[in-house]
């Protein structure tokens, strides 16, 4: 039986993960004092070396690696290189020197920089430095791997949405039960989105799937949906009535540049739709719930 550590317990993603009636038995490092059988605590992760984790990773057989700066937008680069960089890795060699089996690692879409569309053949191309820095920790921990036998599972997301999300989604949550007029009705791209249910189910698979050995995984709910079309079911859900004006995008970005906001209409406004093809295919897994689903989920 596998004996697994879940980092960022914490976390939106880690604590979808505890609350997994298949993670009953998990051990958990957050940085929040949990008083609760098999939770271990670390003050402050971008201050930790390798050694700090040796009690966390005693008997441990699969890590899954979720804590990392997200959702920080006023973040320096130094505290970025602490905690997703060096504190990782700090980690990963740890792990690897006592002896545990596989290295689960939650990355991001991000590392595709500006590709609108992704499938498991496009190169890697990040735009900015945080995104540069997860590709790095992917490339290293590979190399971790190839040299100590650990195996190495990568998980890159897209948005990820469900209720009480943080980031973006969070905000457009806010604006679907507000149901405010919105210039938004003529946005008509393709993104890909993922359900905190359909990520959770994908991670828990790669713990022990004998497929998922040193591989690189998109995820996403395999159904793309325009931003306006995202925000009409998010509206709907909520029990108001969409108000969204038909804009031409052109427009939003004239005005938006005139108020410095021109990169946040480009990034709603952008397709990004993921094949996630071999994922599906590798580990003969499907999404448990549907974009539908996971929308209602939002509001339950």
């Amino acid at each position: 039986m596998n004996e697994v550590l879940i980092t960022g317990a914490s976390g939106y993603i880690g604590k979808a993960i505890s609350s997994d009636v298949r993670a009953k038995s998990f051990h958990f490092l957050s940085r929040k004092h949990i008083e609760k059988k098999n939770w271990h605590y670390v003050k402050d992760f971008s201050q930790v070396q390798g050694a700090d984790f040796e009690n966390s990773l005693q008997n441990i057989n699969v890590v899954v690696h979720l804590a990392a700066v997200a959702h920080v937008y006023d973040v320096s680069e130094s505290h970025l290189y602490n905690i997703n960089y060096r504190a990782t890795l700090d980690l990963a060699k740890q792990a690897s020197l006592l002896g545990v089996k596989r290295f689960v690692y939650l990355s991001t879409i991000n590392v595709y920089g500006n590709s609108s569309v992704i499938n498991y053949k496009t190169i890697p191309k990040p735009s900015d430095y945080s995104s540069n820095l997860r590709l790095i920790v992917e490339n290293e921990l590979l190399e971790l791997g190839k040299d100590t036998g650990m195996e190495i599972v990568i998980i890159r997301s897209p948005l990820v949405y469900g209720k009480n999300a943080p980031g973006n989604f969070g905000t457009l949550l806010k604006v679907a039960k507000k149901s405010l007029p919105l210039p938004l009705g003529g946005i008509n791209n393709q993104r890909s989105f993922v359900s905190t249910y359909n990520l959770v189910d994908l991670i828990i698979t790669c713990i022990d799937h004998p497929n998922a050995e040193n591989q690189t995984f998109l995820v996403s709910d395999d159904e793309d949906i325009s931003t306006s079309n995202l925000l009409r079911k998010l509206t709907l859900a909520a029990d108001k009535k969409p108000w969204l004006i038909p804009v031409p995008v052109s427009f939003l970005k004239l005005l938006a540049s005139l108020v410095g906001k021109k990169a946040s209409v480009e990034s709603f406004s952008s397709s990004l739709a993921v094949d996630i093809f071999h994922t599906k295919k590798t580990l003969n897994w499907t999404p448990p719930i549907t974009l539908d689903e996971g929308i209602r989920r939002c509001f339950k």
